[in-house]
């Protein structure tokens, strides 16, 4: 067998695994969510945790050093773990804080795959609706809901942003870069704006329900999971300078039609 096929049946393996582990992950999350003895922890930076988010991480990691020791791993919550084997998982228990602790059924567990520096496989489950989506490279996208069969995830083919849904996740974050006049000029130009955010507007791209999904803010645990997934689907995963990477400090999801469109307002 070549490396390359050797490369991609370990991707697999690692993709398999994730899927269960991170349904197992879930179950912790779910535990907490309505719940109205939550309690809400403010990090460094002001930013809301809870111990869902760093109880569902530390079972990942758990389970992921145990079943591949040599694999790198970083998460929102504990940071970095280095590695040898050239793996490395990238972790978001809870993307989507906010809602979660509000009760709003918006938020995802987003689980990356880097080989050497490059994200090959991406899962996401929305663990309040029973969705789950995920893609490892040449593997193509797929969308479960429930106990059905998972069926691929395709972007939409809209073409013109006159006809297009377009989502954000928060007003802050483009105050927050000064670009508070940039985002009125998106909602005047498409057909519907909505602030449905975080990675489940990404998820709502790859899946064909929405058309472009813009974020001003974005680290790098919330943009590792989501290339391979939107990209398999047939979308584009870009930061504002139109480059795909999970490093750019923000991101956008949207299908190729829309792509130049969407980059001409920006830039």
């Amino acid at each position: 067998m070549d490396t390359n096929a050797n490369q991609q049946r370990s991707i697999q393996e690692r993709l398999n695994f994730g899927l269960d582990v991170s349904a197992q992950a879930e179950a912790i999350v779910m535990k907490y969510f309505l719940n109205d003895k939550l309690q809400v922890m403010l990090k460094g930076d002001q930013s809301p945790v809870t111990v869902a988010d760093r109880g569902a991480e530390e079972f990942l990691r758990g389970k992921i050093a145990q079943e591949f020791p040599d694999d790198a791993i970083m998460g929102e919550e504990f940071g970095a773990q280095d590695g040898t084997s050239g793996f490395r998982w990238i972790l978001d228990p809870i993307d989507g804080t906010k809602s979660f602790i509000h009760g709003v059924p918006l938020f995802g567990m987003l689980v990356g795959l880097q080989f050497e520096g490059d994200c090959v496989a991406g899962i996401c489950r929305i663990p309040a609706t029973n969705e789950v989506v995920y893609a490892h490279r040449g593997g193509g996208a797929w969308w479960q809901r429930g106990e059905s069969e998972p069926v691929p995830a395709k972007v939409s083919d809209t073409s013109e942003l006159s006809e297009s849904l377009f989502l954000f996740t928060a007003v802050e974050g483009w105050q927050e870069i000064d670009q508070f006049e940039l985002l009125g000029e998106f909602s005047a130009k498409c057909r519907l704006s909505r602030s449905w955010g975080d990675c489940y507007g990404h998820i709502l791209v790859a899946t064909g329900r929405a058309d472009l999904m813009v974020d001003p803010l974005l680290a790098e645990w919330d943009a590792a999971a989501l290339i391979p997934i939107v990209e398999e689907a047939g979308g584009v995963f870009m930061d504002w300078k139109g480059e795909s990477t999970a490093l750019g400090g923000n991101g956008i999801s949207v299908n190729p039609h829309l792509k130049d469109a969407v980059l001409a307002m920006i830039q």
